[in-house]
């Protein structure tokens, strides 16, 4: 039934009858002594009753389970909180820093605190989808997991966590050449994801050559070269903590362990640490990288490896508007900007400020090669932002270790899940209800 309301008409009303109209009474109060302070009773204090009290007590017992702890977690900040309690300081400080003073690192971080959302009123944004197509293929979320190194390090489900978490969300998952799962177990493990394979070039090609086909047969898709690992960054944290690979039992580690048994209990009652791609080693982390990885990397090689791998090629690391166009010119299909995380060059530019050069550069040269983005992503407000200055897509690292450290599978799932309600939310409160409704018109950068 529907209600209509008609205005009042003068010459079809009909006037009241003054003589009919009396003054209204004055309302009374309830009590004397409301009436000689003034105040109504309402507003007195008195006694709670047991009644009234009844509704309002929900005691609940405490939850001390991994899912309880993982559901008060509403914020990859929170998670990271959880994770910090629960693993030893020098694995978590891997992760959680970044190369000589982390000026990048807060810098990238901050880039996402410096914009201004700029919403749209009175749009339909009942149904949000976020889905998006990257590289060809589908995804059902425009974040994927990226490529990191010794992961069963920072807990012992490690890859197996990370991709299994990627193929039930729909998103791909990135195995690191230094990861620790073999190519072979990740593609078993999550046999219907889509798995993509990083891969740092060595001074000994035929062992790079042997990755590549390692990843075809595996069916990973997508071969993400990293270009910005000539030799190491200074990571101060490690170097502090004694990082080796893998953990040392030192007076320090035995201190370390009695405030975090479980972890320790994980890490050695699993199998030792293997790497994706090289039998097990001991060492410094610094000492690995330096021995292994070729600073003489030049296009030429670029060209080799579009020559040698038939699948999707990304290279990470870019950091110039003119880097971006001449990888593409060398056969690669996407870019992603990144500075490793701030963990190579402290001080390096920002992906997020560069994000809407490139976009422009691409458009302007007519360049359809893809755009993604990592560093310092932290919410999917950030993730959102990213998107509406011309990200295609987006990579978490830290985000995803965080949560993998909090509770392991389950709390990769979380991660995930906090993301996309951010995403959602964010959308929905920016009047978009899909992806590519986003435009650069809703977001302003603060600081440019």
């Amino acid at each position: 039934m529907t209600h209509t309301i008609q205005p009042n008409n003068p010459e079809t009303t009909p006037a009241p009858d003054t003589a009919d109209i009396q003054p209204a009474a004055a309302p009374t109060l309830s009590s004397p002594g409301a009436a000689a302070s003034g105040v109504p009773a309402a507003l007195k204090r008195r006694i709670p009753k047991y009644s009234d009290l009844a509704p309002l007590m929900q005691f609940k017992k405490p939850e001390f389970s991994k899912e309880a702890r993982l559901k008060r977690a509403s914020t990859i900040w929170e998670l990271r909180d959880i994770a910090k309690r629960r693993t030893p300081q020098a694995p978590f400080d891997y992760t959680d820093g970044a190369a000589e003073e982390e000026i990048t690192l807060r810098r990238a971080r901050q880039a996402f605190l410096d914009i201004e959302f700029r919403p749209g009123i009175l749009r339909n944004v009942s149904a949000i989808d976020l889905s998006t197509e990257i590289l060809g293929k589908p995804s059902r979320l425009p974040v994927g997991i990226a490529p990191t190194g010794f992961t069963r390090m920072m807990q012992s489900e490690g890859e197996y966590a990370g991709s299994q978490a990627a193929e039930a969300a729909g998103i791909p998952y990135t195995l690191s050449t230094m990861g620790t799962a073999s190519i072979e177990d990740v593609a078993a493990a999550a046999p219907n994801g889509r798995n993509w394979f990083q891969l740092y070039l060595w001074t000994d090609r035929d062992r790079s050559l042997e990755l590549i086909d390692r990843a075809a047969k595996a069916g990973n898709d997508t071969l993400m070269v990293t270009v910005d690992t000539a030799v190491a960054g200074a990571r101060l944290r490690d170097v502090r903590n004694g990082m080796t690979i893998p953990p040392a039992l030192t007076i320090k580690t035995v201190l370390d362990a009695s405030y975090r048994p479980a972890w320790w209990f994980n890490f050695l009652t699993h199998e030792p640490l293997t790497f994706a791609s090289l039998s097990r080693y001991t060492g410094t982390v610094a000492d690995l990288i330096n021995s292994m990885f070729d600073p003489t990397l030049t296009f030429e090689d670029l060209d080799w490896l579009r020559e040698t791998w038939k699948g999707k090629l990304v290279v990470k690391g870019i950091q110039t508007v003119e880097d971006a166009r001449r990888v593409v010119d060398h056969g690669a299909d996407g870019v992603i900007l990144s500075n490793h995380g701030g963990r190579q060059l402290d001080r390096a530019p920002i992906p997020f400020h560069l994000l809407p050069e490139v976009k422009q550069a691409f458009t302007a040269d007519g360049t359809d090669a893809a755009i993604i983005l990592d560093t310092g992503i932290m919410s999917g407000a950030d993730i959102v932002a990213a998107l509406a200055l011309g990200a295609d897509f987006t990579l978490i690292g830290r985000a995803y270790l965080y949560g993998l450290m909090a509770g392991g599978r389950a709390g990769v799932d979380r991660t995930i899940q906090i993301l996309e309600k951010d995403m959602a939310r964010t959308m929905a409160l920016l009047g978009v209800s899909s992806i590519s409704e986003l435009t650069p018109d809703h977001v302003r950068l603060l600081n440019k």
